[in-house]
């Protein structure tokens, strides 16, 4: 068994991540934020998940400092065996292709790219820190139970709204993204943190999900009512590129993204 350091484990993936270790059987340490033993101590393995998400518009100084401030400090003053830090697939948007070695593309006087450039500047910041064992694994849009309807997350929200009995799509029902189960991230951040022979690693289920079939879903085990904003938007985004996660470890099906745990979840939370 190993030793792991998961730093932002109060955090949806994170404190998913930390069960997930400990039921395997693995020493875990989720430090609180600030804690100064992060710099004194050995670490292990150490998997960043800090980060922000849907209010990263509004919040642009405490994104960076995120994505790219604490990480600095870790990568040049702590002591661990690996890092793994978490980016995220929107970095390929506007990109030609979504395997990991792609180019990719950035509009820097665009203010909603601030996320994609910082955490970018992460994974650049892993590349050049001259240390061995730091990875880096970009997350598609994870679901799973426990997700907080006000985190941003589309899925969450329209969940929310069902469970009101009405719900309002903002966008063309056509608009697909690729979703993963949070118990598939956890698995394979654990593999990638111990046994990855790469630099970067896509962690997504290379399915394209429409927000159309999320309300069909919906409709089907709510009975709710939904309604689709006139010239709502279609939101285009690739298929995720999954060939080095499954020839590493042979995961060919990804979990049912599905799960009816996700109603009964977010309900919770009103």
């Amino acid at each position: 068994m190993s030793k792991f350091t998961v730093l932002g484990g109060t955090g949806y993936i994170g404190s998913r991540l930390v069960a997930y270790l400990q039921a395997q059987g693995h020493e875990v340490w989720a430090p609180r934020r600030g804690d100064p033993d992060v710099f004194l101590q050995p670490l292990g393995n150490v998997v960043y998940c800090i980060g922000l998400t849907a209010d990263f518009r509004s919040r642009p100084f405490d994104t960076v400092e995120a994505h790219v401030g604490l990480l600095s400090e870790v990568l040049q003053h702590s002591r661990f065996e690996t890092l793994l830090y978490l980016s995220s697939t929107r970095v390929y948007c506007g990109a030609q292709s979504t395997h990991e070695e792609a180019p990719l593309t950035v509009l820097p006087h665009d203010p909603s790219y601030l996320y994609n450039l910082s955490k970018l500047t992460g994974e650049s910041l892993c590349a050049a820190c001259g240390r061995d064992g730091v990875r880096v694994a970009r997350l598609s849009n994870v679901v799973g139970p426990g997700m907080d309807w006000r985190s941003g997350n589309l899925v969450a929200d329209l969940i929310h709204q069902a469970r009101q009995g009405r719900v309002v799509l903002r966008s063309d029902p056509r608009s697909s993204k690729d979703y993963v189960h949070v118990n598939d991230v956890a698995e394979w951040l654990a593999c990638i943190a111990l046994q990855g022979r790469s630099r970067i690693y896509n962690v997504a289920s290379g399915v394209q999900t429409s927000h159309g079939q999320w309300l069909s879903w919906l409709e089907r085990h709510t009975g709710c009512v939904s309604h689709v904003l006139p010239n709502a938007p279609l939101q285009t985004f690739p298929s995720i590129a999954v060939e080095r996660l499954q020839q590493e470890w042979g995961h060919a099906l990804p979990r049912s993204i599905w799960d009816m745990a996700l109603l009964d979840s977010v309900e919770k939370m009103d």
